[in-house]
């Protein structure tokens, strides 16, 4: 049957078109994966494909055949870019070692796509006497380049390199890149890794009208988990605001009893959301902090009492509801809405006697809707309950 097919070659070019039918997938995967290096060149071939579901199939079926690796190593050298770029994906998926020089090789190569690939696949496979040779690359003139090698480099999880790492993180002309900076060191889960992220949150370049920026460096400071704790309580007392809310919000993620404490002082902060953001990150600890807000809600800034209101809005506990009832009473109108609007978010059948003074004085008609919306909701509560 070979000879009248082609051969080899031609058997598996035969199968290879089998694999765009579901019902054959399977049968000549396993088939092509047998016929061994007879199958690679063909498979190569049809990596031309712009079929990306198809690409899959063809680069998994490579990845699982060990005598492909030399042809495909000779193909980082000579084939189009776009095909380069898929045989280094191979070589991730086999992370077959023998493949390193000609990855080595392709990182140095004139193509982009190929070098950050090759990166990433080298970081992959582990080989830590790699780096040297991905460290140049975070320097590297595309964008797309350096951004791997944050990634690649960072995998290695080695301290001597998270100042190199840091140039980047502090320096680069994108932010694209500078984020995956932030997240490569985040990922390292490595406390040697703190110093440089918490140096990054003092620049403003980081924060200033670069909201996802921002939420990225929060969140691989968030990864470095209780070795954080310490440097984010001393961030509550920087000059600058901004700095002093997202150690607030960083805090309350960690979730670390040390910080409650430090977070209680911080929401008589002044700047308006550096307190909201310590009240919304104190609120996560519960049953257990609510007295700090119920003395809070005596404080002479009306915000403080708001900011606290809200957050007695987010805890379960039976001493919440009798106190904002209280603080209906309030002399200050927003702070009454606010006391309204966290009732309503408690949905407790005890602030319907209140409510219902609310409704009956109709001298404020937003404030009586309010509070009737609110009942009305308190109801199908305990109904369905």
């Amino acid at each position: 049957m070979n000879w009248f097919t082609g051969g080899a070659h031609g058997e598996a070019k035969r199968l290879i078109t089998q694999l765009t039918d579901s019902t054959k997938r399977d049968a000549a995967a396993r088939e092509l994966i047998q016929l061994g290096a007879d199958s690679v060149p063909p498979l190569i071939d049809a990596l031309q494909t712009q079929d990306l579901g198809l690409l899959l199939y063809y680069q998994q079926i490579l990845a699982r055949i060990p005598s492909a690796t030399p042809l495909l190593t000779r193909t980082l050298s000579t084939a189009h870019p776009i095909i380069r770029a898929r045989v280094v994906e191979i070589l991730g998926i086999s992370k077959d070692k023998t493949a390193i020089p000609a990855l080595l090789d392709a990182v140095k190569g004139e193509y982009f796509t190929v070098r950050s690939r090759a990166a990433l696949v080298l970081a992959n496979i582990g080989d830590a006497q790699v780096l040297s040779a991905l460290l140049p690359l975070l320097k590297d003139r595309e964008s797309e380049v350096r951004n791997a090698a944050c990634i690649a480099v960072a995998k290695f999880c080695d301290p001597s390199t998270f100042d190199d790492i840091t140039n980047v993180l502090l320096d680069d002309p994108i932010m694209d890149v500078r984020r995956s900076a932030a997240r490569a060191l985040g990922e390292t889960k490595h406390p040697a890794a703190l110093p440089f992220l918490m140096e990054a949150l003092r620049d403003s370049s980081w924060w200033f009208e670069q909201e996802e920026a921002a939420a990225d460096l929060l969140i691989a400071i968030e990864k470095m988990g209780s070795v954080a704790v310490a440097p984010l309580i001393e961030a509550l007392s920087d000059k600058e605001g901004t700095v002093r809310k997202y150690a607030a919000i960083t805090l309350g993620r960690i979730h670390d009893p040390r910080a409650i404490d430090e977070l209680g002082m911080t929401i008589y902060d002044l700047h308006h959301e550096v307190g909201k953001a310590a009240a919304e990150a104190l609120a996560k600890f519960g049953a257990p902090i609510v007295d700090i807000f119920i003395e809070a809600l005596s404080h002479p800034e009306s915000a403080v009492r708001e900011n606290s209101l809200v957050a007695l809005s987010k805890i379960q506990d039976e001493r919440v509801v009798p106190v904002l009832i209280e603080m209906l009473q309030d002399p200050v109108k927003d702070v009454q809405r606010q006391a309204l609007l966290a009732l309503g978010a408690l949905r407790d059948s005890r602030a319907i006697p209140a409510l219902e003074g609310i409704i009956a004085n109709r001298a404020d008609r937003e404030m009586s809707a309010l509070a009737k919306q609110i009942i009305e909701n308190i109801k199908k509560t305990n109904f369905l309950l």
